[in-house]
């Protein structure tokens, strides 16, 4: 509270810069507004103590008494702020400081008042008395300047009338921030609740006209053009359905910024935009507590690999607020290390020892660069993941997913890693696929360090992420720029999908609460339909777009699953975060000619290793 009020006054004095004014000016008429509330409350209080008989009114006294509360006021009121901008007009904040100063003003100048009456020839009255009209008054004097103000700083004739969809706190205050900023483009015209106790709600004028259904009739009474969803909590399934009715109503679709662009400083929460296919697929709400467990972070040596890439990057991201003693950035590319450079450090030089070029595949390498960086926490991102180039090319998934992994194990084990991250995928449930199965022996040969090492060397599983480079949605976007036709392998095909900034704190969290040897899987929320987003995106985009289906590829499923058969689902530590285990196997049961010999005889790209503990390792 005191860091937004110290805020909220530099704002003010920096307005009032730029205004040519100084701070006495500004606000010099507000102290003369409260001594002149003073005079008249004293004046008040004593014309009742006197019964109205102005002849016994002792005035050049209640002038000095006054003049006493006035100076009282001028002393107290700047002490606490009351005269240096440093509260909103009107606000429960100035209220909750005014009533304090007055009630000292009046124990300040009343005690000596009622200690002295007789000598003074004042009812000792006066002062106590007092004390509620001034306050009434001053009170009245602010909120009608706030009032005053607001109807200055109301949008303007241009702003586009809208429809605010949620009548809560996110809603209320959205209204208030739109009726109060002159260069707002939109004007809250209506307000919709599903919450049958808002029915009859309003704020400063504006009403609930109704449930999200009423959206039409709602749009039509009020001529709203827009429809802003003010929900703070939001999911994708609602979003889709707000989407559905605004579109019939021929209403546009807004929605508020996310929590992290308001605390990143890039936006406000007045600040809304359009809805994006992104929202109506993922835009799970995520309950996240890294700030206390990052702990395993702080000032901790910490290393990724693949960092230039989506997720890696976005890790590197998000590791950098928790104040590791060196973030270390390991790709094989050279212009990914620089983009993620340049988003972490605010430049692309690539001189500096926290980008370091070198790739997975590379035994010797990496164990070079572990004995000389000794990093305590890996996240082990790097993998090749595009499903139907793995199938053609199964090698390059045993050199990177597997083999690559086993160096990044290999290098942690030599020089005490104690916290190993392996990010896996949900394709390594129930494995049909290349990817699928390199992705599962990664799973079961960070278990096997696990078991060797006793630290905690886990992996992390979960579906799509929106927004990774070559994924379906810039896919997608690239077809229908290119005027079509839009393919997708089958009709009911369906994905779990999350943004990279969600998936990414649940890595982290991971983190911290796994034990060593677990799979931790990420609760992606429901399916979606692929046709389903298809079809949106052709209408967003305006265009006659063609669907044409092509089939599921090799190795592809028609519905993914993020728990494999004989997985558990428990959720001892976080609601979002699944705890299971698989057999551990070791460096030693890791056979290519197996991996080999399994996809000649399937056909279906999918590879066995035979282990004591698993007769087929998938």
């Amino acid at each position: 509270m005191a860091l937004r009020r110290r805020l909220f006054s530099d704002r003010v004095r920096a307005e009032t810069v730029r205004r040519g004014e100084t701070l006495l000016r500004r606000f010099g008429s507000q102290f003369l507004l409260d001594a002149l509330a003073w005079l008249i409350a004293v004046l008040i209080a004593a014309m009742l103590a006197y019964d109205f008989n102005l002849g016994h009114m002792p005035f050049r006294t209640l002038l000095a008494i006054a003049a006493a509360t006035m100076l009282a006021q001028l002393v107290i009121g700047a002490a606490l702020s009351l005269y240096r901008g440093q509260f909103t007009y009107g606000s429960f904040d100035e209220v909750r400081a005014l009533l304090f100063s007055v009630c000292l003003v009046a124990a300040a100048v009343g005690i000596p008042v009622i200690v002295l009456g007789t000598t003074l020839h004042v009812a000792r009255s006066t002062v106590v008395g007092a004390l509620p009209f001034a306050f009434v008054l001053m009170g009245g004097a602010r909120y009608l300047k706030r009032l005053y103000f607001e109807a200055r700083s109301r949008p303007d004739d241009n702003a586009e009338p809208a429809l605010i969809f949620g009548a809560g706190h996110v809603g209320r205050s959205l209204v208030q921030r739109m009726l109060t900023d002159r260069r707002s483009p939109y004007l809250p015209v209506g307000l919709i609740d599903n919450d049958p106790q808002a029915a009859k709600r309003q704020v400063r004028g504006v009403r609930v006209l109704g449930r999200l259904g009423d959206v039409p009739a709602a749009a039509e009474v009020s001529g709203a053009t827009v429809l802003i969803v003010a929900i703070a909590r939001v999911n994708a399934s609602l979003l889709r359905e707000v989407h559905d009715i605004a579109r019939q109503a021929g209403l546009k679709v807004k929605v508020l910024p996310t929590l992290e662009e308001i605390l990143a400083g890039d936006v406000g929460p007045a600040d809304v935009r359009d809805i994006s296919i992104e929202d109506l697929i993922g835009r799970q709400p995520v309950d996240t507590d890294v700030e206390s467990i990052a702990s395993y972070l702080m000032g901790r040596r910490v290393l990724v690999t693949g960092a230039g890439g989506s997720i890696g990057s976005e890790l590197c991201r998000q590791i950098v607020r928790f104040g590791p003693a060196e973030l270390i950035m390991l790709d094989r590319d050279e212009t990914n290390l620089q983009t993620a450079q340049l988003a972490i450090d605010g430049h692309g030089l690539l001189n500096t020892k926290d980008v370091v070029l070198a790739d997975i595949r590379d035994r010797g390498a990496l164990l070079e660069i572990f004995r000389a960086r000794r990093p305590e926490v890996v996240f082990h991102a790097a993998a090749l993941k595009h499903l139907p180039m793995l199938e053609q090319y199964p090698d390059e998934a045993w050199k990177t997913n597997v083999l690559g992994t086993l160096n990044v194990l290999h290098a942690a084990r030599e020089v005490g890693v104690k916290t190993f991250v392996n990010i896996s995928t949900d394709k390594a449930a129930n494995p049909t696929s290349v990817l699928g199965h390199s992705k599962r022996l990664a799973e079961k040969l960070t278990a096997g360090a696990a078991e060797e090492t006793s630290e905690r060397y886990l992996s992390v599983r979960f579906g799509n992420v929106i927004g990774s480079r070559g994924s379906m949605l810039p896919t997608f976007q690239r077809l229908i720029e290119a005027g079509g036709p839009l393919t997708v392998t089958h009709p009911a095909v369906t994905r779990y999908f999350m943004t990279i900034p969600e998936a990414c704190q649940l890595v982290v969290q991971a983190g911290g609460i796994g034990e060593p040897g677990e799979v931790l899987i990420l609760d992606m929320g429901e399916p979606v339909s692929i046709l389903d987003i298809a079809k949106r995106m052709i209408v967003y985009s305006g265009k006659e777009i063609e669907i044409r289906f092509t089939g599921l590829r090799p190795g592809e499923k028609l519905h993914e699953e993020l728990v494999g058969a004989g997985e558990t689902d428990v959720r001892p530590r976080h609601p979002k975060i699944s705890h299971t285990r698989i057999s551990p196997i070791g460096p030693d049961q890791v056979n290519h000619d197996a991996w080999m010999r399994w996809l000649r005889a399937s056909g279906a790209g999918a590879a066995v290793i035979q282990s004591p503990n698993d007769k087929a390792t998938r």
